[in-house]
């Protein structure tokens, strides 16, 4: 999907190898016809963080932008945890005071909600796309994902 001048694509993947274990994530921004890449990792944390990172990561970009934050933004992304958490369940945790249905502490407070205000400062559509299916920007994420994978894996 690239994108139209008023709107903003990003594509985003994480993972980890062993979880929690060296974990990396990546991300693609796609505005007015020209792409970015982002990437990051951490020795040792989760595939969830990674995946919250990816989408964090993308959107503060795009928030830092004069020309790009007040346009409508796409957030394809393929782990329906964040997906989930940032549209359905965040609303539960907050009037919870971060609690689950379960009573139990929230997971990844802390990246849930620093995700939480920049979804709430930003026009952000999410989009769940199926990984490893062939999805071109997907497929670049997931490869920057493993790339800094490897840098913690030598």
């Amino acid at each position: 999907m690239e994108s139209r001048s008023d709107t903003v694509v990003i594509y985003t993947d994480g993972g980890c190898s062993g979880n929690p274990g060296p974990g990396g994530w990546g991300a693609v921004i796609i505005a007015d016809g020209e792409k970015k890449e982002l990437s990051g990792g951490e020795k040792a944390t989760t595939n969830n963080r990674m995946e919250l990172m990816a989408a964090i990561s993308a959107l503060q970009v795009v928030k830092k932008s004069d020309s790009l934050c007040a346009r409508k933004i796409i957030v394809n992304i393929d782990s329906q945890y964040v997906k989930n958490g940032i549209t359905v369940w965040i609303k539960s945790w907050k009037a919870a005071n971060w609690k689950t249905a379960r009573k139990s502490p929230v997971k990844n407070q802390d990246l849930w909600q620093l995700l939480d205000e920049l979804n709430s400062s930003l026009n952000v559509e999410w989009n769940w796309v199926k990984g490893h299916a062939g999805i071109k920007y997907n497929e670049i994420c997931d490869s920057l994902c493993k790339m800094e994978m490897a840098r913690f894996l030598k």
